[in-house]
């Protein structure tokens, strides 16, 4: 087993691996809008979306996995009338691979928080 972090201080907080790679398998946890370099969050929730598939993205090509590896999603937004805003780069992010998907309607742990999404990858 491999974990993968990005270094984000609420990892080490929470007591969180970013993915874990189990054999053919990649689990990527819940991420959020966040710029982790500049631990900044943008207002806006497509904005939010397309930070969080940049980090997703980034775990898995550190895993040794692609995008298209992708078999399942699980987006998680603050209020329903977001899903209009973020639609399209969800359509854009995942156009191609087309995984199983479950969309929920739930509180973040932080305010600013409006989207987290949580991936699964198979590679074999």
């Amino acid at each position: 087993m491999r974990r993968i972090s990005t270094g984000s201080p609420f990892e080490a907080a929470l007591g969180y691996s970013r993915a874990v790679v189990k054999g053919p398998w990649c689990f990527v946890s819940g991420t959020t809008g966040y710029d982790y370099a500049a631990m900044t969050m943008p207002d806006s929730a497509a904005e939010q979306a397309q930070n969080a598939f940049a980090t997703i993205f980034a775990t898995l090509a550190e895993a040794g996995f692609a995008p298209a590896d992708i078999v399942r999603v699980q987006y998680t937004v603050t209020d329903p009338a977001l899903v209009e805003e973020i639609a399209p780069v969800l359509g854009e992010a995942m156009k191609e691979v087309r995984p199983a998907a479950t969309m929920v309607v739930a509180g973040l742990i932080r305010p600013e928080m409006k989207v987290e999404i949580e991936v699964t990858a198979f590679r074999g």
